[in-house]
């Protein structure tokens, strides 16, 4: 049982499913589903495509360069079965799926701080743009200092009324 890949946007392709296309000159176009097979047929550039898979790497969404793609390449030599070898085998496909996986995740980490960067500074340029519109921070000094001046003039508007009760009862 072979998994092939489809030709446009190199997604799996389990035995009994896609398109096969034959050219002329006998190379065999493999597609996942009618959509990929129709993009073909209207002569479209996967990697101007945005939902494939060369346009994720060709732009550097994606991993592109790694030694554990090596493992995926297909192989046509035949081999003599060995138990020992198949168990080998399937023991690395793990360990590099593995390896595969934790190298993914770090270049995504990569790729998300030059946005978290970019954004950053795209903030700052609006908090400057816009810094009228920011009320100015106060501390609690000036709270503290803002009460107590409230209250001494409460207490001042007091004394005052009582100067003017006792003048009006002389």
């Amino acid at each position: 049982m072979r998994i092939e890949k489809c030709y446009f946007c190199s997604s799996n392709i389990y035995p009994g499913h896609g398109i096969n296309f034959v050219r002329n000159d006998c190379k065999m176009f493999r597609f996942c589903r009618s959509k990929c097979h129709k993009a073909f047929k209207m002569k479209r550039n996967p990697r101007k495509v945005k939902w494939t898979k060369a346009f994720r790497k060709s732009h550097g969404k994606e991993l592109a360069i790694d030694s554990t793609f090596e493992l995926e390449k297909k192989r046509n030599v035949p081999v003599k079965y060995n138990r020992e070898l198949w168990q080998n085998t399937i023991h690395a496909m793990k360990r590099i799926q593995e390896i595969r996986t934790r190298r993914q995740n770090q270049f995504i980490k990569q790729r998300l701080k030059a946005g978290k960067k970019l954004e950053l500074k795209d903030d700052e340029k609006e908090v400057d743009k816009h810094i009228h519109l920011i009320e100015p921070r106060v501390t609690e000094e000036e709270v503290y200092n803002a009460a107590l001046n409230k209250t001494k003039e409460k207490l001042r508007e007091k004394q005052k009324m009582l100067e003017v009760e006792s003048m009006d009862m002389d």
